[in-house]
Protein backbone atom coordinates (compact mmCIF):
# COMPACT_ATOMS: atom_id res chain seq x y z
CA UNK A 1 0.00 0.00 0.00
CA UNK A 2 1.15 3.54 -0.75
CA UNK A 3 1.87 5.12 2.63
CA UNK A 4 0.16 8.29 1.49
CA UNK A 5 -3.14 6.44 1.58
CA UNK A 6 -2.92 6.58 5.38
CA UNK A 7 -3.54 10.34 5.18
CA UNK A 8 -6.43 9.82 2.74
CA UNK A 9 -8.01 7.32 5.14
CA UNK A 10 -7.56 9.66 8.10
CA UNK A 11 -9.44 12.41 6.26
CA UNK A 12 -12.24 9.97 5.39
CA UNK A 13 -12.56 8.66 8.93
CA UNK A 14 -11.86 11.69 11.10
CA UNK A 15 -12.84 14.57 8.78
CA UNK A 16 -13.43 17.64 10.95
CA UNK A 17 -11.43 16.49 13.97
CA UNK A 18 -8.23 18.42 14.62
CA UNK A 19 -5.23 16.79 12.96
CA UNK A 20 -2.35 19.22 13.50
CA UNK A 21 -1.67 22.14 15.81
CA UNK A 22 1.21 24.57 15.44
CA UNK A 23 1.16 27.67 17.62
CA UNK A 24 -2.16 29.50 17.09
CA UNK A 25 -2.91 27.58 13.88
CA UNK A 26 -4.66 24.25 13.48
CA UNK A 27 -5.93 22.07 10.65
CA UNK A 28 -8.59 19.38 10.52
CA UNK A 29 -7.90 16.07 8.83
CA UNK A 30 -9.95 17.19 5.82
CA UNK A 31 -8.03 20.47 5.57
CA UNK A 32 -4.67 18.81 6.00
CA UNK A 33 -5.37 16.13 3.40
CA UNK A 34 -6.62 18.78 0.95
CA UNK A 35 -3.37 20.71 1.31
CA UNK A 36 -1.37 17.49 0.85
CA UNK A 37 -3.33 16.66 -2.31
CA UNK A 38 -2.84 20.17 -3.66
CA UNK A 39 0.93 19.99 -3.09
CA UNK A 40 1.13 16.55 -4.68
CA UNK A 41 -0.89 17.74 -7.71
CA UNK A 42 1.33 20.82 -8.05
CA UNK A 43 4.53 18.80 -7.92
CA UNK A 44 3.14 16.32 -10.42
CA UNK A 45 2.24 19.15 -12.79
CA UNK A 46 5.86 20.27 -12.57
CA UNK A 47 7.19 16.90 -13.63
CA UNK A 48 7.93 15.36 -10.23
CA UNK A 49 6.67 11.81 -9.94
CA UNK A 50 7.26 8.24 -8.89
CA UNK A 51 10.83 7.47 -7.93
CA UNK A 52 11.99 11.09 -7.94
CA UNK A 53 13.86 12.33 -4.87
CA UNK A 54 12.55 15.47 -3.13
CA UNK A 55 15.07 17.13 -0.85
CA UNK A 56 13.43 18.94 2.08
CA UNK A 57 15.22 21.49 4.29
CA UNK A 58 13.02 23.07 6.92
CA UNK A 59 12.41 23.40 10.60
CA UNK A 60 9.24 21.77 11.92
CA UNK A 61 6.15 23.32 10.36
CA UNK A 62 2.86 22.28 8.83
CA UNK A 63 4.55 22.49 5.41
CA UNK A 64 7.30 20.12 6.53
CA UNK A 65 4.64 17.68 7.77
CA UNK A 66 2.61 18.01 4.56
CA UNK A 67 5.66 17.46 2.34
CA UNK A 68 6.15 13.97 3.74
CA UNK A 69 2.63 12.85 2.85
CA UNK A 70 2.57 14.56 -0.54
CA UNK A 71 5.85 12.85 -1.44
CA UNK A 72 4.47 9.47 -0.42
CA UNK A 73 1.29 9.99 -2.46
CA UNK A 74 3.40 10.85 -5.51
CA UNK A 75 5.35 7.64 -5.11
CA UNK A 76 8.41 9.92 -4.89
CA UNK A 77 11.15 9.67 -2.25
CA UNK A 78 11.25 12.01 0.75
CA UNK A 79 14.79 13.20 1.56
CA UNK A 80 14.56 15.35 4.72
CA UNK A 81 17.69 17.11 5.97
CA UNK A 82 18.76 18.01 9.46
CA UNK A 83 18.24 21.77 9.31
CA UNK A 84 21.43 22.33 11.30
CA UNK A 85 23.60 21.04 8.45
CA UNK A 86 25.89 23.45 6.61
CA UNK A 87 25.31 24.41 2.94
CA UNK A 88 28.08 22.05 1.68
CA UNK A 89 26.62 19.17 3.72
CA UNK A 90 23.14 19.74 2.28
CA UNK A 91 24.62 20.00 -1.21
CA UNK A 92 26.22 16.59 -0.68
CA UNK A 93 22.82 15.09 0.28
CA UNK A 94 21.29 16.58 -2.86
CA UNK A 95 23.95 15.00 -5.06
CA UNK A 96 23.93 11.65 -3.21
CA UNK A 97 20.14 11.35 -3.45
CA UNK A 98 19.90 12.60 -7.04
CA UNK A 99 17.28 15.12 -5.93
CA UNK A 100 15.02 16.34 -8.73
CA UNK A 101 13.19 18.85 -6.53
CA UNK A 102 14.02 20.79 -3.41
CA UNK A 103 11.55 22.20 -0.91
CA UNK A 104 13.05 24.62 1.59
CA UNK A 105 12.29 27.25 4.22
CA UNK A 106 13.40 30.70 3.09
CA UNK A 107 15.92 31.20 5.91
CA UNK A 108 18.08 28.56 4.18
CA UNK A 109 18.69 30.45 0.93
CA UNK A 110 22.47 29.93 1.17
CA UNK A 111 21.90 26.19 1.28
CA UNK A 112 19.88 26.36 -1.95
CA UNK A 113 22.71 28.22 -3.65
CA UNK A 114 25.10 25.44 -2.64
CA UNK A 115 22.69 22.78 -3.89
CA UNK A 116 22.20 24.54 -7.22
CA UNK A 117 25.96 24.74 -7.69
CA UNK A 118 26.49 21.02 -7.16
CA UNK A 119 23.32 19.09 -8.00
CA UNK A 120 22.94 18.64 -11.75
CA UNK A 121 19.61 16.79 -11.48
CA UNK A 122 17.77 19.58 -9.65
CA UNK A 123 14.85 20.92 -11.71
CA UNK A 124 12.36 22.40 -9.24
CA UNK A 125 12.88 24.59 -6.16
CA UNK A 126 9.87 25.30 -3.95
CA UNK A 127 10.17 27.85 -1.17
CA UNK A 128 8.21 28.16 2.06
CA UNK A 129 8.20 31.92 2.48
CA UNK A 130 9.69 34.46 0.07
CA UNK A 131 10.64 32.63 -3.12
CA UNK A 132 13.71 33.73 -5.04
CA UNK A 133 14.35 33.94 -8.76
CA UNK A 134 13.48 30.74 -10.59
CA UNK A 135 11.63 29.36 -7.55
CA UNK A 136 7.98 28.66 -6.82
CA UNK A 137 6.21 29.62 -3.61
CA UNK A 138 4.89 26.68 -1.59
CA UNK A 139 1.60 28.38 -0.78
CA UNK A 140 1.23 29.46 -4.41
CA UNK A 141 1.29 25.79 -5.43
CA UNK A 142 -1.27 24.87 -2.75
CA UNK A 143 -3.56 27.73 -3.81
CA UNK A 144 -3.19 26.95 -7.51
CA UNK A 145 -4.26 23.32 -7.01
CA UNK A 146 -6.78 23.86 -4.23
CA UNK A 147 -9.55 21.29 -4.47
CA UNK A 148 -7.47 18.71 -6.33
CA UNK A 149 -8.22 15.11 -5.42
CA UNK A 150 -4.93 13.36 -5.96
CA UNK A 151 -4.85 9.60 -6.51
CA UNK A 152 -1.89 7.91 -4.86
CA UNK A 153 0.66 6.37 -7.19
CA UNK A 154 0.68 2.59 -7.43
CA UNK A 155 3.70 1.24 -5.56
CA UNK A 156 5.23 -2.13 -4.76
CA UNK A 157 6.40 -3.34 -1.36
CA UNK A 158 10.05 -2.55 -2.13
CA UNK A 159 9.55 0.84 -3.79
CA UNK A 160 11.50 3.51 -1.88
CA UNK A 161 9.62 6.20 0.02
CA UNK A 162 12.33 7.79 2.22
CA UNK A 163 16.10 8.19 2.01
CA UNK A 164 17.01 8.27 5.68
CA UNK A 165 20.53 9.67 5.89
CA UNK A 166 22.65 8.30 8.69
CA UNK A 167 24.31 10.72 11.08
CA UNK A 168 27.72 10.06 9.56
CA UNK A 169 29.83 9.59 12.68
CA UNK A 170 32.61 8.39 10.40
CA UNK A 171 32.99 9.44 6.79
CA UNK A 172 30.09 10.64 4.65
CA UNK A 173 26.47 10.09 5.59
CA UNK A 174 24.84 7.17 3.79
CA UNK A 175 21.27 7.08 2.51
CA UNK A 176 19.35 4.20 4.07
CA UNK A 177 16.57 3.26 1.64
CA UNK A 178 13.24 2.88 3.44
CA UNK A 179 10.36 1.37 1.46
CA UNK A 180 6.57 1.57 1.47
CA UNK A 181 6.20 -2.05 2.57
CA UNK A 182 8.83 -1.78 5.28
CA UNK A 183 7.31 1.38 6.72
CA UNK A 184 3.79 -0.09 6.68
CA UNK A 185 5.16 -2.81 8.95
CA UNK A 186 6.92 -0.25 11.14
CA UNK A 187 3.73 1.77 11.62
CA UNK A 188 1.81 -1.32 12.72
CA UNK A 189 4.71 -2.30 14.96
CA UNK A 190 4.58 1.07 16.72
CA UNK A 191 0.85 0.70 17.31
CA UNK A 192 1.21 -2.82 18.64
CA UNK A 193 4.25 -2.37 20.87
CA UNK A 194 4.97 1.22 21.78
CA UNK A 195 1.60 2.97 21.84
CA UNK A 196 -1.12 0.36 22.40
CA UNK A 197 -4.55 1.90 22.75
CA UNK A 198 -3.77 5.00 20.68
CA UNK A 199 -6.99 6.58 19.37
CA UNK A 200 -8.61 9.69 17.88
CA UNK A 201 -9.14 11.30 21.28
CA UNK A 202 -5.39 11.31 21.95
CA UNK A 203 -2.76 13.93 21.20
CA UNK A 204 0.94 13.55 20.45
CA UNK A 205 3.57 16.23 21.09
CA UNK A 206 6.31 16.72 18.49
CA UNK A 207 9.46 18.06 20.15
CA UNK A 208 12.17 16.63 17.85
CA UNK A 209 12.82 17.39 14.16
CA UNK A 210 10.42 15.64 11.78
CA UNK A 211 13.37 14.87 9.52
CA UNK A 212 14.27 11.77 11.53
CA UNK A 213 12.74 9.78 14.40
CA UNK A 214 9.93 12.23 15.12
CA UNK A 215 8.75 11.88 11.52
CA UNK A 216 8.47 8.12 11.95
CA UNK A 217 6.69 8.59 15.28
CA UNK A 218 4.13 10.92 13.65
CA UNK A 219 2.99 8.28 11.16
CA UNK A 220 1.02 6.03 13.55
CA UNK A 221 -0.73 9.13 14.90
CA UNK A 222 -2.19 9.62 11.42
CA UNK A 223 -3.37 6.00 11.28
CA UNK A 224 -5.36 6.39 14.50
CA UNK A 225 -6.47 9.99 13.94
CA UNK A 226 -4.56 11.28 16.96
CA UNK A 227 -3.82 15.00 16.93
CA UNK A 228 -0.18 16.07 16.52
CA UNK A 229 0.98 19.22 18.34
CA UNK A 230 4.22 20.98 17.39
CA UNK A 231 6.23 23.31 19.58
CA UNK A 232 5.58 26.90 18.48
CA UNK A 233 9.20 28.12 18.53
CA UNK A 234 12.35 27.05 16.75
CA UNK A 235 14.20 26.15 19.97
CA UNK A 236 13.43 23.69 22.72
CA UNK A 237 11.52 25.23 25.62
CA UNK A 238 10.80 23.05 28.66
CA UNK A 239 8.02 25.27 29.96
CA UNK A 240 6.30 25.29 26.56
CA UNK A 241 6.46 21.49 26.51
CA UNK A 242 4.72 21.09 29.85
CA UNK A 243 2.19 23.82 29.03
CA UNK A 244 1.20 22.08 25.78
CA UNK A 245 0.99 18.70 27.51
CA UNK A 246 -1.58 20.15 29.91
CA UNK A 247 -3.42 22.22 27.29
CA UNK A 248 -3.89 19.34 24.82
CA UNK A 249 -3.96 16.40 27.28
CA UNK A 250 -1.01 14.90 25.44
CA UNK A 251 -0.91 11.09 25.59
CA UNK A 252 2.42 10.37 23.90
CA UNK A 253 5.63 11.97 22.72
CA UNK A 254 8.99 10.94 21.31
CA UNK A 255 12.32 12.33 22.47
CA UNK A 256 15.91 11.44 23.36
CA UNK A 257 17.24 10.79 26.88
CA UNK A 258 19.06 14.12 27.22
CA UNK A 259 15.90 16.07 26.36
CA UNK A 260 13.71 13.96 28.65
CA UNK A 261 16.18 14.57 31.47
CA UNK A 262 16.05 18.31 30.83
CA UNK A 263 12.25 18.18 30.94
CA UNK A 264 11.93 16.35 34.25
CA UNK A 265 14.62 18.47 35.92
CA UNK A 266 13.02 21.75 34.90
CA UNK A 267 10.91 23.41 37.62
CA UNK A 268 7.99 23.89 35.22
CA UNK A 269 7.27 20.14 35.40
CA UNK A 270 5.54 20.83 38.74
CA UNK A 271 3.45 23.73 37.43
CA UNK A 272 1.44 21.81 34.85
CA UNK A 273 -0.80 18.75 34.82
CA UNK A 274 0.87 15.89 32.95
CA UNK A 275 -1.41 13.09 34.14
CA UNK A 276 -2.62 12.50 30.56
CA UNK A 277 0.77 11.06 29.53
CA UNK A 278 0.75 7.33 28.82
CA UNK A 279 3.77 6.79 26.57
CA UNK A 280 6.83 9.02 26.76
CA UNK A 281 9.16 7.29 24.33
CA UNK A 282 12.89 7.84 24.59
CA UNK A 283 15.40 6.55 22.06
CA UNK A 284 18.53 7.45 20.16
CA UNK A 285 20.89 6.65 23.04
CA UNK A 286 20.81 4.63 26.26
CA UNK A 287 19.41 6.44 29.29
CA UNK A 288 21.56 6.48 32.39
CA UNK A 289 19.95 4.80 35.38
CA UNK A 290 20.06 7.92 37.54
CA UNK A 291 18.15 9.87 34.90
CA UNK A 292 15.73 7.00 34.38
CA UNK A 293 14.86 6.93 38.08
CA UNK A 294 14.44 10.71 38.18
CA UNK A 295 11.97 10.54 35.25
CA UNK A 296 9.99 7.72 36.85
CA UNK A 297 9.72 9.58 40.13
CA UNK A 298 8.57 12.77 38.45
CA UNK A 299 6.12 11.58 35.77
CA UNK A 300 5.42 7.98 36.75
CA UNK A 301 5.60 4.67 34.88
CA UNK A 302 4.90 6.13 31.47
CA UNK A 303 8.37 6.07 29.92
CA UNK A 304 9.02 3.62 27.09
CA UNK A 305 12.44 2.90 25.67
CA UNK A 306 13.19 1.69 22.21
CA UNK A 307 16.47 0.80 20.58
CA UNK A 308 16.96 0.97 16.86
CA UNK A 309 18.82 2.62 14.01
CA UNK A 310 17.76 4.64 11.01
CA UNK A 311 18.36 1.48 8.99
CA UNK A 312 15.78 -0.36 11.10
CA UNK A 313 13.65 2.74 11.81
CA UNK A 314 13.63 2.16 15.54
CA UNK A 315 12.18 -1.34 15.37
CA UNK A 316 14.69 -3.58 17.12
CA UNK A 317 13.76 -3.67 20.82
CA UNK A 318 11.46 -1.94 23.25
CA UNK A 319 11.15 -1.75 27.02
CA UNK A 320 7.48 -1.03 27.79
CA UNK A 321 6.24 1.26 30.53
CA UNK A 322 5.25 -1.62 32.77
CA UNK A 323 8.81 -3.00 32.67
CA UNK A 324 10.20 0.21 34.20
CA UNK A 325 10.61 0.69 37.92
CA UNK A 326 12.51 2.86 40.38
CA UNK A 327 13.38 -0.36 42.22
CA UNK A 328 16.34 -2.09 40.60
CA UNK A 329 15.13 -5.56 41.48
CA UNK A 330 11.84 -4.98 39.70
CA UNK A 331 13.24 -4.27 36.23
CA UNK A 332 16.07 -5.35 33.94
CA UNK A 333 18.31 -2.39 34.78
CA UNK A 334 20.49 -1.35 31.87
CA UNK A 335 18.44 -3.23 29.28
CA UNK A 336 16.90 -1.59 26.22
CA UNK A 337 14.19 -4.24 26.17
CA UNK A 338 13.28 -7.29 24.14
CA UNK A 339 12.71 -7.84 20.44
CA UNK A 340 9.87 -5.91 18.84
CA UNK A 341 6.97 -7.93 17.44
CA UNK A 342 8.06 -9.61 14.21
CA UNK A 343 11.76 -8.93 14.72
CA UNK A 344 14.61 -11.29 15.68
CA UNK A 345 17.94 -10.54 17.36
CA UNK A 346 21.18 -12.52 17.47
CA UNK A 347 24.53 -11.77 19.06
CA UNK A 348 27.38 -12.83 16.78
CA UNK A 349 31.12 -13.07 17.22
CA UNK A 350 33.66 -11.73 14.65
CA UNK A 351 33.55 -15.06 12.81
CA UNK A 352 29.77 -14.90 12.51
CA UNK A 353 28.89 -17.55 15.10
CA UNK A 354 25.73 -16.90 17.13
CA UNK A 355 26.64 -16.52 20.81
CA UNK A 356 24.69 -17.86 23.80
CA UNK A 357 23.09 -15.75 26.52
CA UNK A 358 25.31 -13.32 28.44
CA UNK A 359 28.10 -13.41 25.82
CA UNK A 360 29.00 -10.04 24.33
CA UNK A 361 29.23 -9.57 20.58
CA UNK A 362 27.77 -7.61 17.68
CA UNK A 363 24.02 -7.06 17.69
CA UNK A 364 22.46 -8.43 14.50
CA UNK A 365 18.82 -8.25 13.49
CA UNK A 366 16.46 -9.56 10.84
CA UNK A 367 12.79 -9.02 10.08
CA UNK A 368 10.47 -6.82 8.00
CA UNK A 369 11.61 -3.54 9.62
CA UNK A 370 15.12 -3.83 8.16
CA UNK A 371 15.82 -1.34 5.38
CA UNK A 372 16.43 -2.21 1.72
CA UNK A 373 20.09 -1.22 1.81
CA UNK A 374 22.23 1.88 1.29
CA UNK A 375 21.62 3.86 -1.89
CA UNK A 376 24.30 3.25 -4.55
CA UNK A 377 26.72 1.82 -2.00
CA UNK A 378 27.40 -1.89 -2.65
CA UNK A 379 30.52 -1.87 -0.46
CA UNK A 380 28.60 -0.69 2.59
CA UNK A 381 25.78 -3.15 1.87
CA UNK A 382 28.21 -6.06 1.65
CA UNK A 383 29.62 -5.06 5.03
CA UNK A 384 26.31 -4.91 6.92
CA UNK A 385 24.29 -7.70 5.25
CA UNK A 386 25.73 -11.14 5.96
CA UNK A 387 24.09 -14.56 6.19
CA UNK A 388 20.61 -13.05 6.11
CA UNK A 389 21.26 -10.69 9.04
CA UNK A 390 21.75 -6.94 9.28
CA UNK A 391 24.87 -6.19 11.34
CA UNK A 392 24.23 -3.04 13.40
CA UNK A 393 27.80 -2.25 14.44
CA UNK A 394 26.55 -2.04 18.04
CA UNK A 395 27.85 -4.31 20.79
CA UNK A 396 25.78 -5.99 23.45
CA UNK A 397 24.42 -9.23 24.86
CA UNK A 398 21.11 -10.99 25.46
CA UNK A 399 20.21 -12.44 28.85
CA UNK A 400 18.41 -15.76 29.20
CA UNK A 401 15.01 -14.02 29.02
CA UNK A 402 15.80 -12.26 25.75
CA UNK A 403 16.44 -8.81 27.18
CA UNK A 404 19.08 -6.93 25.21
CA UNK A 405 21.87 -4.98 26.91
CA UNK A 406 23.70 -2.43 24.78
CA UNK A 407 27.35 -1.97 25.73
CA UNK A 408 28.34 0.54 23.04
CA UNK A 409 29.30 0.98 19.44
CA UNK A 410 32.01 -1.28 18.11
CA UNK A 411 33.77 1.94 17.14
CA UNK A 412 33.55 3.26 20.75
CA UNK A 413 35.39 0.31 22.26
CA UNK A 414 39.10 0.86 22.84
CA UNK A 415 41.93 -1.48 23.79
CA UNK A 416 44.03 -0.46 26.76
CA UNK A 417 46.98 -2.62 27.72
CA UNK A 418 45.58 -5.44 25.62
CA UNK A 419 42.13 -5.41 27.27
CA UNK A 420 38.87 -4.34 25.66
CA UNK A 421 37.28 -1.36 27.40
CA UNK A 422 33.68 -0.28 26.85
CA UNK A 423 33.24 3.41 27.81
CA UNK A 424 29.64 3.08 28.92
CA UNK A 425 30.66 1.06 31.97
CA UNK A 426 32.74 3.94 33.35
CA UNK A 427 30.11 6.49 32.30
CA UNK A 428 27.40 4.69 34.29
CA UNK A 429 29.48 4.65 37.48
CA UNK A 430 30.69 8.24 37.13
CA UNK A 431 27.14 9.46 36.67
CA UNK A 432 26.18 8.10 40.09
CA UNK A 433 28.44 10.73 41.70
CA UNK A 434 26.20 13.63 42.83
CA UNK A 435 28.63 16.17 41.43
CA UNK A 436 28.44 14.81 37.86
CA UNK A 437 25.73 16.20 35.58
CA UNK A 438 26.92 14.64 32.30
CA UNK A 439 29.85 12.50 31.23
CA UNK A 440 31.38 11.08 28.07
CA UNK A 441 34.31 8.64 28.01
CA UNK A 442 36.30 7.80 24.88
CA UNK A 443 39.55 6.08 24.04
CA UNK A 444 42.53 8.04 22.69
CA UNK A 445 46.06 7.01 21.62
CA UNK A 446 48.43 6.53 24.54
CA UNK A 447 52.19 5.83 24.27
CA UNK A 448 52.18 3.48 27.26
CA UNK A 449 48.87 1.58 27.04
CA UNK A 450 48.14 1.82 23.31
CA UNK A 451 44.88 3.56 24.15
CA UNK A 452 43.63 5.20 27.32
CA UNK A 453 40.30 6.62 28.43
CA UNK A 454 39.50 10.31 28.61
CA UNK A 455 36.49 11.32 30.70
CA UNK A 456 34.83 14.62 29.83
CA UNK A 457 32.82 15.75 32.84
CA UNK A 458 30.09 18.36 33.23
CA UNK A 459 29.76 19.25 36.89
CA UNK A 460 26.33 19.59 38.47
CA UNK A 461 25.10 23.01 39.59
CA UNK A 462 25.55 22.36 43.31
CA UNK A 463 28.05 24.40 45.33
CA UNK A 464 29.99 21.26 46.30
CA UNK A 465 30.41 20.19 42.67
CA UNK A 466 32.53 23.22 41.85
CA UNK A 467 35.52 21.62 43.59
CA UNK A 468 35.02 18.21 41.95
CA UNK A 469 38.42 16.80 40.96
CA UNK A 470 40.01 13.88 39.16
CA UNK A 471 41.16 12.40 42.47
CA UNK A 472 37.65 12.43 43.90
CA UNK A 473 36.23 10.75 40.80
CA UNK A 474 38.93 8.07 40.79
CA UNK A 475 38.04 7.37 44.41
CA UNK A 476 34.40 7.09 43.39
CA UNK A 477 35.30 4.48 40.76
CA UNK A 478 37.35 2.43 43.23
CA UNK A 479 35.65 -0.87 44.02
CA UNK A 480 32.92 -0.30 41.47
CA UNK A 481 34.93 -0.89 38.29
CA UNK A 482 38.04 -2.84 37.36
CA UNK A 483 41.04 -0.52 37.44
CA UNK A 484 42.02 -1.14 33.83
CA UNK A 485 38.66 0.42 32.88
CA UNK A 486 39.40 3.66 34.75
CA UNK A 487 39.83 6.76 32.53
CA UNK A 488 43.38 8.07 32.80
CA UNK A 489 42.51 11.69 32.06
CA UNK A 490 39.65 13.87 33.32
CA UNK A 491 38.65 17.17 31.75
CA UNK A 492 35.86 19.45 32.94
CA UNK A 493 33.61 21.37 30.54
CA UNK A 494 30.55 23.55 31.04
CA UNK A 495 28.55 21.41 28.60
CA UNK A 496 28.89 18.53 26.15
CA UNK A 497 28.46 19.18 22.43
CA UNK A 498 25.23 17.68 21.10
CA UNK A 499 23.84 16.87 17.69
CA UNK A 500 20.72 18.47 16.30
CA UNK A 501 18.70 15.68 17.92
CA UNK A 502 20.06 16.06 21.44
CA UNK A 503 22.48 13.14 21.22
CA UNK A 504 26.12 13.32 22.34
CA UNK A 505 28.12 11.78 19.46
CA UNK A 506 31.62 10.74 20.45
CA UNK A 507 33.09 12.22 17.27
CA UNK A 508 31.92 15.68 18.36
CA UNK A 509 33.59 15.17 21.76
CA UNK A 510 36.81 14.08 20.06
CA UNK A 511 36.79 17.07 17.70
CA UNK A 512 36.27 19.44 20.61
CA UNK A 513 39.09 17.83 22.60
CA UNK A 514 41.44 18.55 19.70
CA UNK A 515 40.08 22.06 19.26
CA UNK A 516 40.68 22.89 22.94
CA UNK A 517 44.12 21.34 22.96
CA UNK A 518 43.18 18.56 25.38
CA UNK A 519 44.18 16.03 22.71
CA UNK A 520 47.45 16.20 20.80
CA UNK A 521 47.19 15.39 17.09
CA UNK A 522 50.75 14.10 16.78
CA UNK A 523 49.77 10.82 18.42
CA UNK A 524 50.90 11.89 21.85
CA UNK A 525 47.43 11.26 23.21
CA UNK A 526 45.77 13.31 25.93
CA UNK A 527 47.36 15.96 28.06
CA UNK A 528 47.51 14.51 31.56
Amino acid sequence: MNLGHLMTQAAQRYGERTALVWGPNSWTWSELNSRVDALAAGLSARGVGKGDAILVLSRNSNQMFESMWATFKLGAVWVPCNFRLTPPEVAYLAVASGAKAMLYEDIFAAHVDAVRAGASNLEQVICVGSAGDGETGYEDIVSEHDGACFSEALVEHDDPCWYFFTSGTTGRSKAAVLTHGQMCFVVNNYLADQMPGLGPDDASLIVAPLSHGAGVHAMPQVVRGAKSVMLPGSSFDEEAVWRLIEEHSVANMFTVPTILTRMVRHPSVDRYDHSSLRHVIYAGAPMYREDQVAALKKIGKVIVQYYGLGEVTGSITYLPAEAHSIVDEEMPVGSCGFARSGMEIAIRDPEGAILPADRRGEICVRGPAVFAGYLNNPEANAKVFKDGWFHTGDLGYLDDRGFLYLTGRASDMYISGGSNVYPREAEEVLLTHPGVEEVAVLGVPDPKWGEAGVAVIVRSSSEEARALSKEELLGHLEGKLSRYKFPQVFVFWDELPKSGYGKVPKHLIRDELYARGDLVKDGGGARK
